[in-house]
């Protein structure tokens, strides 16, 4: 088993879990989280002052896949967050060791 992290634009988010839905993933976790990578931030001006904005807010997806479908959730993710613009954000694949149901008690691939 695999966990997909996601940093997406908050604009893309129903994309993705649109998209992740058709391809048959139905589970997910999502977080507003803010940062920075080389889009560095940004400057507004509010009542006439310029402010320097250095965490932009984005959102992070979570989800927990098979091997079998690690590579539909990243190709899927890809297609549908991708603007082609700075800031567009990162997916993070780790491995997991093992996942629990807690209502049934089942783990590994058949608790997901």
């Amino acid at each position: 088993m695999k966990k997909i992290e996601a940093i997406v634009r908050h604009f893309k988010l129903e994309d993705v879990k649109n998209a992740l839905t058709e391809k048959g993933i139905h589970g997910m976790t999502v977080n507003e989280v803010r940062g920075y990578g080389r889009q560095k931030g940004h400057t507004e001006i509010y009542r006439g002052t310029e402010y320097a904005v250095d965490f932009v807010p984005k959102v992070k997806i979570e989800v927990v896949a098979t091997e079998a479908n690690l590579q539909t959730v990243i190709d899927t993710i890809l297609e549908t967050a991708q603007t082609g613009q700075i800031g567009d954000g990162k997916i993070f694949v780790t491995n997991l060791s093992d996942a629990i149901r807690i209502r049934t008690g089942e783990s590994g691939e058949e608790a997901i």
